[in-house]
This record gives structure tokens, sequence and C-alpha cells, in this order.
């Protein structure tokens, strides 16, 4: 069995994402995205997908740097020698780590479905139900609205929720701005709103994504503390390890990261080794499945936790070959108040024909039992979507 093509399937997805110039994202009204599907073919047939774009935060990969880079490489090569093509990939400086986790995936998606399991139980397997956290979407409104969604989210079944409060926004406004001057107090309100209305029946986290200096990480994980959070997720700039390190002996509530930091999971050896967190964290755009799976059998193996970011098919074949020692939660969101647009998130995206994250009412989610990542394109609507 040998790689015969890599090819990249882009079709139009409706969204309501879009760009500003501070450079996080907001939404807006409907329009066409883009999302792509990459597909690894073998010369005796068998495939493998993964996908990325406007529906989900992993990288979509283009057909570009697929012929640039990744044909010459793997064209020709055995897809089931995943360790090896995953090191060539990582030694040649034009891949990105996003990429990298792309095709990485698809080599996952390939071995699990010519072998007729579960990229899960290619991994060990370890578990089909994963407890779900409810996770905010920023700038969704003042206290009082994430207090609601809270209660909405406790009513639907979850039993934890994590904040997002303002970010990259003004907190009365929710227009775009810098993401300095963060707002501290403004974002502790959210937080005491939500304590108050559920904090005894939810676990509770935060995440201000960055953009804090180390005396308000320092301010806000005190009141975090006070509230009973579970953990304080990405609170400064991960570029710099040195304040995370002060930080995780300053404060008594456990810290979660590294968030977005690069470095696939050498980083977070380096951020264990340092101290520089109490919780690791990581997900399929740095490295793939591989590279996932490296970083969370080192953190087994020091007795830490790492908590995936972000749900998908990927990360959920990591979750059903880790225990709840290990990987506790599956993030289920981004969550939008019942009153907008986007507030059904339980509604499947047209381009499947089954949602990768279904939950139960007692707030567990259940892993993808096909062979595979899990993926069931809705083939039809896509191609009737494609992008020529």
């Amino acid at each position: 069995m040998k790689i015969a093509n890599i090819e990249v399937i882009s079709f139009h997805l409706p969204t309501r994402s879009y760009g500003t110039k501070w450079g996080y994202g907001r939404n807006g009204e409907q329009h066409d995205g883009v999302q792509t599907i990459t597909k690894i073919t073998t010369d005796d047939g068998q495939v493998g997908y993964t996908s990325g774009g406007v529906h989900s935060y992993f990288y979509g990969a283009n057909q570009a740097e697929i012929d640039a880079l990744a044909k010459p490489l793997l064209l020709g090569e055995n897809p089931l020698d995943r360790e090896k093509l995953w090191h060539w990939m990582e030694g040649n400086r034009g891949f990105s780590e996003a990429l990298i986790g792309n095709i990485d995936s698809a080599l996952w998606d390939l071995a699990g479905r010519s072998s007729g399991v579960p990229v899960a139980k290619l991994l060990g397997g370890a578990r089909e139900k994963v407890r779900a956290y409810a996770s905010t979407a920023p700038n969704i409104g003042s206290p009082d609205v994430y207090a609601q969604l809270a209660r909405d989210s406790r009513d639907r079944g979850y039993t934890a929720f994590k904040v997002h409060a303002y970010i990259y926004a003004d907190p009365q406004t929710l227009e775009p701005r810098p993401g300095k001057p963060a707002t501290p107090r403004a974002d502790v309100e959210v937080c005491e709103a939500v304590a108050d209305a559920v904090g005894d029946d939810m676990v509770l986290m935060f995440d201000p994504w960055g953009v804090y200096s180390y005396n308000e990480s320092v301010y806000v994980g005190r009141e975090l503390e006070r509230l009973g959070y579970y953990f304080f997720e990405h609170p400064m700039d991960e570029r710099r390890t040195e304040p995370y390190r002060r930080l995780t002996a300053e404060l008594d509530i456990p810290i979660c990261g590294p968030e977005l930091t690069a470095g696939f999971h050498y980083s977070r050896a380096e951020w264990l080794i340092q101290k520089a967190s109490d919780i690791g964290r990581i997900d399929i755009n740095f490295g793939g499945v591989t590279a996932c799976k490296k970083a969370v059998d080192m953190y087994e193996s020091f007795g830490v936790p790492c908590e995936m970011h972000v749900g998908g098919f990927g990360n959920a074949a990591i979750l059903g070959a880790t225990t709840v020692e290990t990987c506790e939660y599956f993030e289920r969101g981004l969550l939008y108040p019942a009153d907008h647009p986007l507030g059904d998130y339980d509604q499947t995206p047209p381009y499947l024909n089954s949602p990768c994250d279904p939950m139960d009412d007692e707030g567990f989610v259940h892993l993808p039992q096909t062979p595979g990542l899990g993926y069931d394109f809705n083939w039809d609507y896509i191609n009737d979507n494609l992008i020529a």
C-alpha cells in the first residue's frame, strides 16, 4: 500500500465569523466561508480524511502547499509508516505544525478505515464517552447573559462550564478593541455572576485568552480562588514562560496551559519541567494525533492532567485512548445564548450526516465509534457546494 494522491476538497459553508483589525474574530451577517477536506488516497483504493476551515478551529490545508510540500515528500510512501512520515514532515521547515497536524490526522483516519476500527482503538482504547464542559463564546453580553447561559447549560445536562468573558472587545459596547489594556474587573464580574448562578451545581473554569499582565493574573486568580473555580487557563502571553512559572507558584488555583504555544509536544515538555502550568493543553493543530498522543503520555507519566483544547474528531480520538485521570473533559463550544443565531450548538453542520460530539442529558459526549476518526460526510452537500 502506497500513497498515490493527496488532494484538498474545498467547498462553500455558511459562516458568521470574520476577522477584525485587532486579530480576534467576531460574528456578523451570514456569508459564504470555505471548509476543506484533505483526502489521502492509496494505490489500492484506501482513503483517509481530515477537515478544517470555518466550521472548526482546525487548520484547513490548501492545494498549493500540498502540491509544493506534501506530495514530493509523501507520494509513494507507506501511509502506515506514520511515525517515520511525521518525523520527515517535522524535519522539513516548510511544514507548519498545523499542516503536519492536518496530514497526520488524515493518515490516522486512513489507518482506522483500512483496518475497520476507530482511531481511538488503534491508540489503545480507554473509554467511549467523556464528560463535557460548556465553553462560552466571548463577548456575548452582560454578566447576566453569561449567568443565564450557565443556567441553560446546566439544564441541558452539562456539569461544567468555562467562561470566555471580554476578549478584544469593550465590555460595555462589545465593539472590537485592542486586547490590552485588559478588563480584569469586568471579567471578574462575569465570573461572579456565573458562580452565583450555578456555582453549587457545576465545575467552573475561566479563560481570558492571554490578555492579562502578571499582576492582573494574580488579582484575577485570587478572585477565582474565592469563587471556587477549578482552573485558570491561558491568562498571559504564552511566549514568556517565566511569568507562568511565577504565577503557578503564587496561586493555589491550577493554571492550564500552554494553549497556543508552538513546538508540538516538545514545548509542553519544557513547560512541564519549568512547572509553568499545573494542567497541560494541546490539540491536533500542534502536530496532529501523533504529537497529541506523545504529549498526553508524557503528562500521564508525570502524574499531570492534560486537557485537550477544543473538540473535533482528532481530539476525540485522543480522549478515547486516555483515562479521566489524564484528560478529564471534552470542550464543547463555543456556545452562545439561545436567542443568538448560533445558539443551537446541537444542530449538525450541513456537510456532516452526524456530529462529532453528541451529548446525552447527563453531560457525556459519546465519542465516534466508526472506523477511522469517525467522519460521516454529506457528500451530496459537499459536491453541490464545491469550489473549483
